[in-house]
């Protein structure tokens, strides 16, 4: 079996038009973009209202499962996802119990409807990572200390960016059906 082969690109509309290349692993990726990727998902192009507008237009990119119609296996770095097209309706924070309503009929009332979804065309792909962008990567404690105050684009790529730990995790020192006595908690003793 081969491996998908991800484009390397500065961005998701390049990825499907015009990479640098394509790579399997970050080595890679890495040695084409002369600089650092990073992997990510995108969506890319127009929106459709439907699954079949979607795969007719995207028909080269997508292995819909048709005669005919397959996409290799190192080309498969597309997908046709779902996505909430307008505002998705609030809850409040407090949930009430629902009250029945005894209408027309009908013990209750009709769900809420559901938020309208579009299909989009989902790209994965290694992104190149720019030299500015790569300063805005670092952990939110570093940037803190080293400055007081930050400017609006690097607080949003600061927030952008998952958590990473403070340093790496230390393995349990007792198991799980094991306990220290509070007279001698220098022992670890068995609990059945």
């Amino acid at each position: 079996m081969s491996a998908i082969l991800y484009p390397v690109a500065p961005n998701a509309e390049c990825a499907l038009s015009a990479p640098l290349g394509r790579a399997a692993r970050a080595s890679e990726a890495l040695a084409l973009a002369r600089g650092e990727v990073t992997f990510v998902s995108e969506p890319a192009g127009p929106a459709f209202d439907s699954y079949e507008a979607a795969l007719a237009a995207w028909g080269g990119r997508i292995d819909d499962g048709k005669p005919g119609h397959t996409v290799q296996p190192a080309d498969r770095y597309c997908a046709l996802r779902e996505v909430v097209s307008g505002p998705v309706p609030r809850r409040s924070s407090k949930a009430r119990q629902a009250r029945p309503t005894y209408a027309n009929g009908r013990r209750w009332s009709p769900p809420p409807t559901p938020a309208p979804t579009v299909w989009r065309l989902s790209v994965s792909y290694w992104r190149i990572v720019a030299a500015g962008e790569l300063e805005a990567l670092e952990q939110a404690r570093k940037a803190r200390r080293r400055a007081g105050d930050l400017d609006a684009a690097t607080l949003r790529a600061l927030a952008r960016q998952p958590l990473q730990p403070v340093r790496p995790q230390r393995p349990l020192d007792i198991g799980l059906f094991e306990f220290r006595p509070p007279d001698a908690p220098h022992i670890v003793m068995p609990d059945e």
